[in-house]
């Protein structure tokens, strides 16, 4: 489980349900009145907001599209990708592999990475290497163009929630100015006005933008990781020693963050 996301979901909700629910006396004392959360729930103002941003979101995009952004929801809260230096001291052993046992044995190495298997499987059938940058390019390209999909469904979201808020507040005051006469309908509807606005915008803040920018956060990283496959599969080819993959690769990771060579290797 990601700590981050988890900690943002939980202090997020928990600030705000406690806005709601403490309560000041006269003598400026707090008190915890649960009856305040009644005030806050308006079943025509969800209707707007969440019905409004889920048709515009299918309007906007393919079925296919939206179901796998919720599908990838579930990463935001999923443990962290793959440390950047452990894809480098894979590549530095497939390299050492290489080197001391030939390329064919590339083709028996098991891993998760569908990416890398396939840059071995490549490489062991003696693939030029143009074609073998051009068929990892392009997995690269593919995927960051998969990834933009899902958080763009997410930014759209981001950016209906609050429009339908709006549109709620305006469906809301039409209804008082059109009821002014009668005093027990002011209230109901100016609540509609100003609640479809409260859940746009919690909506969007809370959830939708902040799920996009996780993901392309994870996209990110998954990038630098390929990155360091892509390059530690031309350094196979090229048959470079340990210590010339090392700085290659490692010019990827920052300096902080990135581990000595002796502790890739274990040496």
């Amino acid at each position: 489980m990601d700590l981050a996301s988890l900690t943002g979901i939980i202090s997020g909700i928990t600030l705000i349900l406690s806005s709601i629910f403490l309560f000041q006396d006269p003598n400026g004392a707090y008190s915890i009145d649960i009856i305040q959360i009644y005030q806050f729930w308006n079943l025509p103002g969800i209707m707007i907001v969440v019905g409004g941003t889920v048709a515009a979101t299918f309007l906007n995009f393919p079925l296919s599209d939206v179901r796998n952004a919720f599908k990838s929801a579930y990463f935001v809260f999923k443990e962290e990708k793959e440390d950047p230096n452990k894809v480098v001291a894979t590549m530095i052993q497939i390299c050492n592999i290489s080197r001391k046992q030939g390329i064919l044995e590339l083709s028996k190495i098991e891993t998760k990475s569908g990416f890398l298997k396939k840059a071995c499987n490549l490489i062991a059938d003696g693939t030029e290497e143009e074609m073998i940058r051009a068929s990892l390019r392009t997995e690269i390209d593919s995927m960051k163009m998969r990834h933009f999909i899902v958080q763009d469904v997410f930014k759209k979201m981001g950016a209906y929630a609050p429009s339908f808020g709006m549109i709620g507040t305006l469906i809301g005051l039409v209804k008082m100015l059109g009821n002014l006469s009668d005093p027990a309908s002011v209230g109901p509807a100016m609540a509609v006005a100003l609640l479809t606005t409260f859940y746009g915008s919690l909506l969007s803040s809370m959830f939708f933008l902040p799920i996009a920018g996780k993901l392309r956060s994870r996209t990110l990283l998954e990038i630098i990781n390929l990155e360091i496959m892509f390059e530690g599969s031309i350094a196979v080819l090229e048959s470079n020693n340990p210590l010339i993959v090392y700085e290659k690769l490692s010019s990827f990771i920052p300096t902080v963050n990135r581990k000595p060579l002796s502790d890739l290797i274990g040496r």
